[in-house]
């Protein structure tokens, strides 16, 4: 996913980059994460980081909630996190990332990525 990786590496930083774009990955591209997130019952949260306004926040708890333990549990694994330091950091980053992959509120389409 380069441009992904390129794009998200100077927002979050190298390990979080690793992490959403592994969201990204398992959900088929930024629109596949959006609508597993709203589909979680985080719809105007998630619709506010897509939009031109203020990003809304979601807390840890939340977003390990919406993600599920288990891909919450493999993605920490991978950079060497408990869940819960994950879904704190996460809560953190992904606003923003989502934010910065979704130009005047435009997903990219699933040839976006490379």
């Amino acid at each position: 996913m380069g441009l992904f990786d390129g794009l998200l590496g100077g927002i979050v930083g190298a390990e979080m980059a690793t992490v959403v774009n592994g969201l990204i990955e398992r959900h088929g591209g930024v629109q596949g994460v959006i609508n597993h997130l709203q589909s979680q019952g985080l719809g105007p949260t998630v619709q506010s980081w897509v939009g031109s306004g203020p990003n809304r926040p979601v807390t840890p708890q939340e977003l390990h909630a919406a993600v599920g333990p288990d891909l919450m549990a493999q993605l920490a694994a991978k950079i060497g996190v408990t869940p819960e330091e994950l879904s704190a950091k996460l809560s953190q980053v992904l606003p923003g990332a989502i934010d910065k992959l979704t130009p005047n509120g435009q997903v990219p389409g699933p040839g976006a990525s490379s």
